[in-house]
């Protein structure tokens, strides 16, 4: 990914959060006929090693598994925040005219190692951090015990694990870096009118607003 050095992110806590805050990952594997994509959401544990440890699950019937084996050199795509900018966001604009149309945006590419999780007591704490992260803004959250124990032995039989070591990590963070600070304020302010909440807050944080 080209990443000119004023739209690099290497901070842990910014990496991390585009991951958590966007978690339906693109998993790239090599195929027969080429690359392949598939789209799965993740669960990030931070405690582990340098860039933490993906986990994941996919439907048996899903050929990406069977397609992959263990030490399987994988990359996962996250996608943050993003949108178009019109050159009207730019109070410069309106007096020299000498902006372009561009498009903003957040994304974290995750190069590692694969491996698949088949083994019962693995596959069930996988699915219990994922299910406890995203089911923790319910006021009633579910959890795997709310099921029928049959039915969620049917369940699990149907799937299986993915477990993805991150060995490099790229960020790259396109948000006005590169020009007047004037301008990027008030691009904020064009795209939170716009109802870009997300991407505004992530260009105010660039420039410590």
């Amino acid at each position: 990914m080209y990443i000119p050095e004023h739209f690099a992110e290497h901070r842990p806590e910014q990496l991390h959060r585009i991951i958590r805050d966007n978690p339906l990952g693109i998993l790239v594997t090599p195929g027969e006929s080429g690359m392949d994509a598939d789209h799965i959401p993740f669960e990030l544990d931070t405690s582990h090693g340098e860039y933490g440890l993906l986990t994941a699950h996919v439907a048996r019937s899903n050929p990406v598994w069977q397609r992959c084996h263990d030490g399987m050199s994988v990359m996962v795509i996250f996608r943050g925040a993003n949108a178009y900018v019109s050159p009207n966001g730019y109070v410069s604009k309106h007096e020299t005219h000498r902006q372009v149309p561009t498009w903003n945006y957040e994304v974290v590419h995750v190069h590692g190692v694969l491996r698949l999780i088949q083994e019962d007591m693995l596959l069930r704490r996988t699915l219990a951090l994922l299910t406890r992260h995203h089911e923790s803004s319910e006021s009633r959250p579910w959890r795997m015990g709310d099921a029928p124990r049959e039915y969620l032995d049917e369940m699990v039989s149907k799937i299986v694990g993915i477990e993805i070591e991150p060995l490099r990590v790229e960020c790259k963070r396109k948000l006005n870096q590169n020009k007047e600070t004037r301008n990027r304020i008030s691009a904020i302010s064009h795209l939170r009118e716009r109802g870009h909440e997300a991407l505004a807050s992530a260009m105010q944080d660039t420039i410590g607003l």
